[in-house]
């Protein structure tokens, strides 16, 4: 007979109201290394259970007072049993009595009479399970720990870094509209490349920063009726006067689109799928924009003629911080992979949806849905 269990000085509660069975499976248990505590009744087992957790419990189902099913529902319901495993020893081998166990909160039933080498690799299986399911627990709590404390610092930077940036996009600005000073055109063209970069900085941090409130739920809606066909004109306007030089095709019905939205919020979603399209996009070719309307939503669809997203990357593009981890991975490193994030947050918010489809080498569609204003 094999002797390794998973833990050897886990704690077992053995319960059976039959001392003979109870005192031969308990010995078994003994030898293989086991801490046992015997329970002739359910009410024992209990009490047993509540005054110190076991690692374990093996329960027999007929015992007079507390049925094995009334103790096991007990059991889940005492604080830090939720999930300590529950293995049923039965001699009745009814499928409904199996369903009754599992639905009482047991991980498994065997059969009496049994062979006590099953018994044991069932017993050593859960604990194993048990343990990897705390570790991966305790993992996960250290990882949610990391990334608040990761958001924490994003967050106390961008504010320390907004005001110094905004104070020299200022300077720059001060010096392309003096008159006194004359630049020769290669350092005009280096302030205005400057100011662009502290401009698309300043962006990035506003959207770092409404991306915390969007998550916690703090992000008022200013809403309003919009057309949004015109918010999408207008962020291709903003991406204009940034120096963007691309054609931009468009299919749009002949009638507005009326949302009630927050207007600011949804041309920053356009203008962020827009700025997303043209960067992965050849120079040379047009990006695609269409919308329709049906019933009761909006469809908005920015298409692109990219290289196309893996579908390992695509099922977590709109993650934050995703696509930046993609390029950098690929040794690229132009994109601070919040502005789809901020997309997703933003158009949930208002009870919408986005999407992407995408082949490899057959470039991109984003997509967003969102409510129409109600008509009247």
């Amino acid at each position: 007979m094999s002797s390794s269990p998973a833990a050897p000085a886990a704690d077992l509660l053995v319960v059976d109201d039959v001392l003979a069975n109870l005192r031969l499976l308990a010995g078994l248990l003994r030898r293989c290394g086991y801490k046992v505590r015997p329970a002739p009744s359910g009410a024992i087992a209990l009490r047993a259970a509540a005054a110190a957790p076991p690692d374990l419990v093996l329960l027999d189902v007929n015992m007079p007072g507390l049925d094995g099913f009334e103790v096991c529902r007990r059991l889940r319901s005492l604080p830090g049993l939720e999930d300590v495993p529950v293995l049923f020893l039965s001699a009745r081998d009814e499928v409904g009595d199996k369903l009754e166990a599992f639905r009482a909160g047991a991980v498994d039933y065997l059969s009496k009479p049994f062979h006590f080498e099953e018994v044991q690799a069932r017993v050593q299986t859960h604990l194993e399970l048990r343990r990897a399911r705390r570790e991966l627990a305790a993992r996960y709590g250290e990882l949610r720990r990391a990334e608040a404390m990761r958001d924490t610092l994003a967050h106390m930077i961008v504010h320390d870094l907004r005001s110094p940036l905004c104070g020299v996009r200022g300077m720059i600005e001060l010096v392309e509209g003096s008159q006194r000073v004359q630049l020769p055109p290669e350092q005009r063209e280096h302030l205005r490349l400057a100011h662009r970069t502290c401009t698309r900085l300043l962006e990035d941090i506003s959207t770092l920063l409404d991306l915390g409130r969007l998550e916690a739920g703090r992000m008022p809606l200013d809403l309003a009726e919009h057309d949004l066909g015109r918010l999408v004109e207008e962020a291709w306007e903003v991406l204009g006067g940034l120096g963007t030089e691309r054609r931009l095709e468009r299919a749009l019905p002949a009638r507005p689109v009326r949302l009630r939205c927050d207007g600011a919020l949804v041309r920053r979603v356009a203008h962020n799928l827009l700025a997303n399209a043209l960067r992965f996009s050849p120079r040379e070719a047009p990006l695609v924009v269409r919308l329709e309307a049906t019933e009761d939503r909006a469809r908005l669809e920015v298409v692109d003629q990219g290289p196309g997203i893996p579908p390992e990357q695509r099922a977590r593009i709109f993650d934050k911080y995703a696509q930046a981890e993609a390029l950098a991975a690929e040794g690229r490193r132009y994109a601070s992979g919040l502005g789809l994030a901020f997309c997703k947050l933003a158009v949930e918010a208002h009870g919408g949806r986005v999407g992407v489809e995408s082949e490899l080498g057959q470039g991109s569609t984003f997509w967003v849905e969102l409510p129409l204003a109600p008509a009247g």
